[in-house]
C-alpha cells in the first residue's frame, strides 16, 4: 500500500472518530427527573433542543449564549404528563420552530412530525421515528449515532402504557422491531431516568432492559398490565399545556388559545381576535382558511405563510384598496371561517370587518406577521408570526 493511500485511511479514520465523539448536551430537571438535549452544528451553532422544561427556561437560554448558538428548533418526543414544555417560550424568546409528533394533538407546534420526517439545523439532521406505546403519538429521534427515546425506552426500562392512548403492545413493537433495529452501539439517550444514570446502547438494552429483553409479547404486555402505577402528579395540568406548545396564558392573563371579542371602537364589528397560534392551530384542524391580506411586495421580500391564500387589503405600489377584495376573499373562505394576517394587526382589523359585512365568520390575527415595534421601532423581536415560530418562508 502506497504511503500517500496508508495516510488517505487514516485521515478517514480520524475524521470518522471525530464524528462519533459528537455528543449532546445533557441537561437533567431533578423535580420531574427530566432529561433535556440540545444538539448543534459545530460550523455554524445552529442548534436544536429535545424536551425543554418550562421551569428551566434560564438555563436553557443560558446554555445557548454559553456555547454560542441559535436555537433553530424546539421538539417534543411526545405531550408530557409529568412537566410542561417551554418549547412556546423558546420559539418567543429565541425565534425558534416548533416540531413535535402528528400524533399527540400539539396544534401549535409549527411542524407535524410523521415517521421518516426530518429536521436540519446547520448541516446537521434530526430524524424522526414513529414509536408508539407510551403515547399514541410517542416518536423517538435519531442524530447520527444517537437516539433519543423519550419515554419509549429508559435505561433498564420503558414508559408506562396505562394513560394518553398507551399501548403495552404498540410499545413492545416500538422497541423491538423500531428501536432495536438500530445498530447495538447507537447511543440511547432517554426521557428520564431516576437513579442517577445518564445513557446506555441499543447493544445493552437488547441484553439486559428488565422490562423487554428475552420477553415474548405476551410477557411484556402481562408484566405492563401488572404495574398499577400512581397517577403523575401533573397530569391534569401538563398535557392540556403541553398540547399548546405550554403557552397556557399570554402576559394579560387571557386564555392564549381562545378566541377574543374585538374591543373598544372595532367592538361587534368582526367575530373577534386570535393568537398566530389559535389561527394555525384551526387551519391546521381544517376549521379555518388563513388569508394573508399583505401586499404582494411584503410576502415576496418580508416572507410569506406556505397555503395562505394571498388576498391583499390594498395594492402596491400606491396602497389603493383592493377593488377585488370582496369576490377574493369569498371565494377563499369556501364555507369555513377565515383568519386574516397582516403585518402588524392593522390591515386584518379593517379586512376583517369588511369579511363581516359580507356575512363571513371573519377574525383578526393579533400581532400581525412581524409583530409589535421594539424601542427603536424595529419589529421581528415583539410577538408576530414568525416569532412565534410558525410556518413561514421567503423567496
Amino acid at each position: 500500500m502506497h504511503a500517500n493511500q496508508c495516510e488517505g485511511i487514516q485521515r478517514m479514520s480520524r475524521v470518522s472518530g471525530m464524528l462519533r465523539m459528537m455528543k449532546p448536551i445533557q441537561l437533567f430537571d431533578a423535580a420531574s427527573s427530566t432529561f433535556t438535549y440540545v444538539l448543534f452544528d459545530q460550523i455554524t451553532r445552529d442548534a436544536l433542543i429535545i424536551d425543554p422544561v418550562d421551569e428551566q427556561i434560564e438555563r436553557d437560554l443560558a446554555v445557548l449564549r454559553e456555547y454560542g448558538l441559535k436555537l433553530v428548533w424546539t421538539v417534543e418526543t411526545h405531550a408530557h404528563a409529568d412537566h410542561i414544555t417551554s418549547a412556546g417560550k423558546l420559539a418567543e424568546l429565541a425565534g425558534a420552530k416548533t416540531a413535535a409528533p402528528l400524533g399527540c394533538d400539539i396544534g401549535t407546534a409549527g411542524v407535524q412530525l410523521a415517521h421518516g420526517d426530518t429536521l436540519s439545523f446547520g448541516g446537521e439532521v434530526l430524524r424522526a421515528l414513529h414509536t408508539p406505546g407510551h403515547t399514541a403519538g410517542s416518536m423517538s429521534l435519531v442524530w447520527r449515532h444517537h437516539v433519543f427515546t423519550g419515554d419509549t425506552l429508559l435505561i433498564g426500562g420503558c414508559g408506562r402504557t396505562d394513560f394518553q392512548s398507551g399501548s403495552a403492545k404498540d410499545l413492545y413493537h416500538s422497541i423491538t422491531q423500531v428501536l432495536f433495529d438500530l445498530p447495538d452501539d447507537t447511543t440511547v439517550w432517554p426521557g428520564h431516568d431516576y437513579h442517577g444514570r445518564h445513557h446506555s446502547t441499543i447493544g445493552v438494552e437488547k441484553t439486559h432492559n428488565e422490562r423487554v429483553a428475552g420477553k415474548s409479547e405476551a410477557e411484556f404486555i402481562a408484566l405492563m398490565e401488572s404495574l398499577n402505577l400512581p397517577k403523575p402528579r401533573r397530569i391534569d395540568e401538563a398535557v392540556p399545556a403541553n398540547r399548546m406548545s405550554g403557552l397556557r396564558h399570554d402576559a394579560g392573563g387571557m386564555l392564549l388559545m381562545e378566541p377574543r371579542p374585538a374591543a373598544g371602537p372595532h367592538r361587534g364589528s368582526y367575530a373577534g381576535d386570535v393568537t398566530p397560534q389559535l389561527a394555525w392551530q384551526w387551519v391546521q384542524a381544517g376549521v379555518a382558511v388563513l388569508v394573508d391580506v399583505r401586499t404582494d411586495a411584503e410576502r415576496e421580500w418580508v416572507g410569506f405563510v406556505p397555503g395562505a391564500v394571498p388576498v391583499p387589503w390594498k395594492q402596491w405600489p400606491g396602497m389603493a384598496m383592493n377593488p377585488d377584495f370582496d369576490a377574493q376573499v369569498r371565494q377563499a373562505a369556501g364555507g369555513k371561517k377565515v383568519v386574516l394576517l397582516c403585518r402588524s394587526g392593522v390591515r386584518s382589523i379593517a379586512a376583517a370587518k369588511r369579511a363581516t359585512e359580507l356575512g363571513l365568520e371573519a377574525y383578526n390575527i393579533l400581532e400581525g406577521f412581524e409583530g409589535d415595534p421594539d424601542a427603536h421601532a424595529h419589529r421581528g423581536q415583539h410577538g408576530g408570526w414568525r416569532r412565534h415560530g410558525l410556518p413561514w418562508r421567503q423567496n
